[in-house]
This record gives C-alpha cells, structure tokens and sequence, in this order.
C-alpha cells in the first residue's frame, strides 16, 4: 500500500514525505506535483492507502482535486493538507468527501496525529472484516468518544479535553462510524445504546 503525497511545492512534499514516514516508517510514499498524473501514477506505484491533497494545484479549482480524487478512488482515505484557512474551507472540503482537513500551519505534532487516525494498518481493517463491531473490539480512543458522545459534548470541547486539534477529533469520529457502519452522531449514539456499550 502506497502513500501519495500531491503538491506542487516541492519542499511542502519532502516536508509531508518526512511526517508521513514518522507516522509509519517504511510506508512506500510517491509524490505528486499535479492531479492530472495521479491515475497514471497509482498504476505504476501500487494501490494508494491515502491521498495527500494540496488544494491549490495548477490544474485544480476549489474544491474540484477533491472532488475528482474521491469520484476515481471513493474508498481510499483523503487528507486535504492546505494553506488555505479552516474557517473558510474545512466544511467546503468535508462536504465534498474529504476525511480530514489539515493546515499546513499546525505544528509537526498535530500533522502527524491527524496523519496517523487515517493511516488505518492492515491489521486493523482485518480484524474490523473478521468481526462483528463490539466494546472490546474499539480502540481506547473510539471507547472514550462515545462516552463524550454521551455527554453531549462538542468536538471543540473533545479537543481540548484530549488536548488534540480539533481536525483529529473529527478524523477519529471518521474512523469511529465507519467501524460502527453509521453516518452521524445520533446513530452512532443509538448503536452504543442498544448495544449496551454505554458503561464501557
């Protein structure tokens, strides 16, 4: 499984290259400097396991990289890693199917935490395959989002009780619904209730 890291800067790529690698080492990583060579790219280089996505790429609009990497590869999480600012494009990103939205700002520290919620190993999706989803099956993270789920807390106040940023709280709510097969807080709510998981 492979890494592509797409920006057209090219410090920005060794930068993100560096992060990724303390994430997992050993992980493959490919750099991208346009999104047109992305397909051509992932034929050469193997199967991505995540995109790395700058939003400003000389053939890209908006939100169209986005949009573009999520139609041609829907299953493979996505990173938007940006110097745009958050207030202005975060949702823009989120809604147009990005998993994570990460300014080039954050410190080395907050990268690599958002970075490392979406490089899910092989290990963990097929022990998710193998199972039915169940308390002793969640990470200690997810175990203690359904608890602040429960008390009604906001993914500000998540962050700043875990003292993460609040991309990486979004990032393991990401990861928490797609191991419970829901799509919001409610439902996520209402499995943990039915299933009884409220006193883990």
């Amino acid at each position: 499984m492979t890494v592509y890291v797409i920006d057209d800067h090219p410090l920005m790529r060794d930068a993100l290259t560096m992060l990724v690698h303390r994430v997992k080492p050993g992980l493959k990583i490919i750099p991208i400097h346009k999104l047109n060579v992305v397909e051509s790219t992932v034929e050469k280089n193997g199967a991505p396991e995540l995109f790395c996505l700058d939003l400003q790429l000389p053939d890209t609009l908006g939100m169209s990289g986005v949009q573009v990497l999520k139609a041609k590869f829907p299953n493979v999480p996505l990173a938007v890693v940006t110097s745009a600012s958050a207030s202005e494009f975060e949702t823009r990103c989120l809604e147009a199917g990005a998993n994570a939205f990460i300014e080039k700002s954050n410190s080395p520290t907050q990268i690599i935490a958002a970075l490392r919620t979406l490089l899910i190993t092989e290990e963990e999706d097929a022990s998710e395959d193998a199972a039915p989803a169940g308390p002793t099956k969640l990470s200690k993270r997810q175990k203690q989002l359904i608890l602040m789920l429960d008390q009604g807390l906001s993914n500000r106040e998540i962050a700043e009780k875990l003292d993460i940023s609040e991309h990486t709280v979004k990032v393991h709510f990401w990861r928490l619904f797609r191991r419970l097969g829901v799509n919001s807080r409610t439902q996520a709510l209402h499995f943990a209730r039915t299933n009884g998981w409220l006193g883990i």
